[in-house]
Order: structure tokens, then C-alpha cells, then sequence
């Protein structure tokens, strides 16, 4: 039988990238899994499909995780399309860097919207719903340590989001719900490609600072998450898992 056998999943932001890559690692264990999206339905319609095509179950989503109503109704179709819900991976985000001359009010609540409201709201969403042995999995980031220039708003999100982890592990510890997040270091995605990081002097730097030598794939984070995830991690909470090759 596979790790996740019966089990209901959401995973908010796997369209593409990381969200998409632990969407279809989840299914491929043998959970059914809501593929949330905030605006590429192509995207999500494209990992739902390559889920079902491996025999799995999924549905498409959408839904601003920065918006209560929207939450809601991404954990809602869980309940409404599985019956359930057991595992939740808080993974949608979004970056842009800035040095401290640069930064705006729109900037700063850009980011703290859909990184840190979007993991209270979707998890506050779920809490209700997850039973004993639930899983939130928070897709935080390795910046949270080292604090690259230029990423004070991006760092400090990722930094509220450890913070956060920490709590909810001990608030929801009691009802046996498990909190735990995962900060990867510099991953190839469409996203990081497209703004210019792969390539970059950033990129460049990352690779030697990195003890593997060479930069993550979301695969490398989806076995993290199926692991958190399954009743083999099921003695952590309130741990951060740095999934970076070594990069500190």
C-alpha cells in the first residue's frame, strides 16, 4: 500500500514549480489532491491531468489564498469533491526583491498578503476539517537564514512563516495535527527562471555556497513533502526542514 492511501490533500499554488511537483508526488502515494491556482487554470488543468493519467485523483482550483472567502472555498472543495481532508501544504507564494531604497507599500503588502496571510487563512480554513494525524506542510525558504541583500520584505515573509510553524505546531499539537515547514534553497522553477535568478549573479553565487554543487529541482522538495506528509514523519512538528544541498 502506498504512504498516502486514502488521504485528501490541498496544495495551494501547484500549478507549476515546487506546488505542482509535491501535487504530483502526494498523488502518485496514493492521495487525492485539491491543485489550487491563483490565476494559470492551464497550468492546474495540466497537473490534474497528468495525476489522473497515472491513475490518481485530482481536482482543479481556484482561488487567492490572500482572500478569506477564496480560502475557504479552496479547502471546501476537499470536503465537497473527497470527503475529507488530511494534509495541507501551504505553498503558494511569490518574490520580488528590493533593496531598502526601492521598497513600497505595494511591494511590502504584495508579498505579506499571499505569504503569510494566505498560510493563517488557508490554515485557519482547515483547521476545522484536519483530524488526528492532519499534516500542514508551510513552504517557507532557506532567505529566512541567510538573508541575501536586496530581500529584506521577501526574507521577512519567509521569517513570519518559521515563526508561524512554530506556533501552530504547539496550538494544534494537542488536537494531533502536525505543523511543519520545509525552506528550500534556490530551486529551478518556471518562476525563478522567469525573473531572472537562473543565471544570475545570485544563482552563481548560491551554487558555492552549496556543499552538493549544484542548485535544487522541485522534485527534491516534493519527496520532502510526501515524507511530512505520510505517518513516517509522524514524531515531528514544529520543525523546518532546510532543503538547500547544504547552502546555510
Amino acid at each position: 500500500m502506498s504512504k498516502l492511501t486514502g488521504k485528501v490533500a490541498v496544495v495551494t499554488g501547484a500549478s507549476k514549480g515546487i506546488g505542482a511537483a509535491i501535487a504530483k508526488a502526494l498523488a502518485a502515494e496514493g492521495a487525492s489532491v485539491v491543485v489550487n491556482y491563483s490565476s494559470s487554470k492551464a497550468g492546474a488543468d495540466a497537473v490534474v491531468a497528468a495525476i489522473t493519467a497515472a491513475d490518481g485523483r485530482a481536482v482543479a482550483v481556484g482561488g487567492d489564498v490572500s482572500k478569506a472567502a477564496d480560502a475557504k472555498g479552496i479547502i471546501n472543495a476537499a470536503i465537497e469533491n473527497f470527503g475529507r481532508l488530511d494534509i495541507l501544504v501551504n505553498n503558494s507564494g511569490i518574490y520580488e526583491f528590493s533593496t531598502i531604497e526601492e521598497i513600497t507599500e505595494e511591494h511590502f503588502h504584495k508579498q505579506f498578503n499571499t505569504n503569510v496571510l494566505g498560510v493563517l487563512l488557508t490554515t485557519q480554513a482547515a483547521a476545522g476539517h484536519l483530524g488526528e494525524g492532519g499534516s500542514i506542510i508551510n513552504v517557507s525558504s532557506v532567505v529566512s537564514r541567510i538573508t541575501p541583500p536586496a530581500s529584506a520584505v521577501y526574507s521577512g515573509t519567509k521569517g513570519a512563516v518559521d515563526a508561524i510553524t512554530g506556533v501552530l505546531a504547539r496550538e494544534l499539537g494537542p488536537r494531533k495535527i502536525r505543523v511543519n515547514s520545509i525552506n528550500p534553497g534556490v530551486v529551478v522553477t518556471e518562476g525563478t527562471q522567469s525573473a531572472g535568478i537562473i543565471g544570475s549573479d545570485l544563482d552563481a553565487w548560491a551554487l558555492t555556497q552549496t556543499p552538493l554543487g549544484r542548485l535544487g529541482q522541485p522534485d527534491d522538495i516534493a519527496s520532502i513533502a510526501v515524507f511530512l506528509a505520510s505517518d513516517d514523519s509522524r514524531w515531528l512538528t514544529g520543525e523546518h526542514v532546510v532543503a538547500s544541498g547544504g547552502m546555510r
